[in-house]
């Protein structure tokens, strides 16, 4: 496998409201009648990179040394603030080493592939990233005029390369509802493997957006490297374990 590793994840919150047009509004809320019903339409809107934002990004690079072992050169949570100008940002410690960086969404996207450009056979480590973090990245960045450094959906279903996603490896590719091959979600899969959850510290994917609303930036940057960190140590299990090829 390759010498130098990425692991990521993104956090993402609904756009404003407001920033759709009353045709948009009728659309996302068609076939709804009830509030509930619409509540939950709108908390839906976070999922898909039309109608959210990236509000954080979180990696950790790894390269392999001469006796095999993983060093780490780099840990960093980026936090969307859209007060600052593109290509400006401020940066602070967290425990641990990690890097917090606030900056523009656009220039969280462009630090992104910058990182896959200076490094062209960076391989990619996520946990369902093939089938959300990817796309939202690519298709997001083209929103905010910022040109990928890499297509992350090259390849096929079943082949894709310089990236493990592992939940397609985990259900073996054949993911479903039920069964051997169940698709767990992440939480689910880091206990089963004896992993500390992201999530035990009381925040998770559905809080991100009113977290962002509040204010409370910080909290979301840990828990992005929580996730981080957590597919990591879930990556090192397979590769040792289910990494058979």
């Amino acid at each position: 496998m390759a010498d130098s590793y990425c692991v990521f994840d993104i956090e993402t919150a609904p756009l404003s409201w407001d920033s759709f047009d009353e045709a948009q509004h009728e659309y996302l809320l068609r076939g709804t009648t009830t509030e509930e019903e619409q509540n939950k339409k709108k908390g839906e809107m976070a999922l898909s990179p039309i109608t959210a934002q990236v509000v954080c990004l979180g990696i950790i690079h790894f390269e392999k040394d001469e006796s095999g072992d993983f060093v780490e050169k780099k840990r960093t949570s980026y936090l969307q603030d859209n007060s600052l100008a593109e290509g400006e940002f401020t940066s602070e410690d967290l425990p641990g080493g990690a890097k917090f960086v606030r900056c523009s969404e656009k220039t969280l996207l462009a630090n992104f592939w910058k990182l896959l450009r200076q490094y062209p056979k960076l391989h990619l480590i996520s946990f369902n990233g093939r089938t959300f973090d990817a796309p939202f990245l690519m298709l997001r960045s083209a929103i905010l005029r910022v040109r990928p450094s890499r297509n992350l959906m090259e390849g096929t279903r079943f082949n894709y390369p310089l990236h493990t996603d592992l939940i397609d490896e985990l259900c073996f590719y054949n993911g479903g509802q039920s069964g051997a091959t169940r698709r767990y979600n992440f939480d689910f899969f880091t206990k089963a493997f004896g992993i500390k959850s992201p999530k035990a510290e009381g925040v998770d994917g559905s809080k991100v957006a009113e977290y962002f609303r509040d204010g409370k930036g910080k909290e979301i940057a840990e828990y992005c490297l929580r996730d981080v960190q957590a597919t990591w140590e879930l990556f090192l299990v397979w590769k040792e374990f289910l990494s058979l090829r």
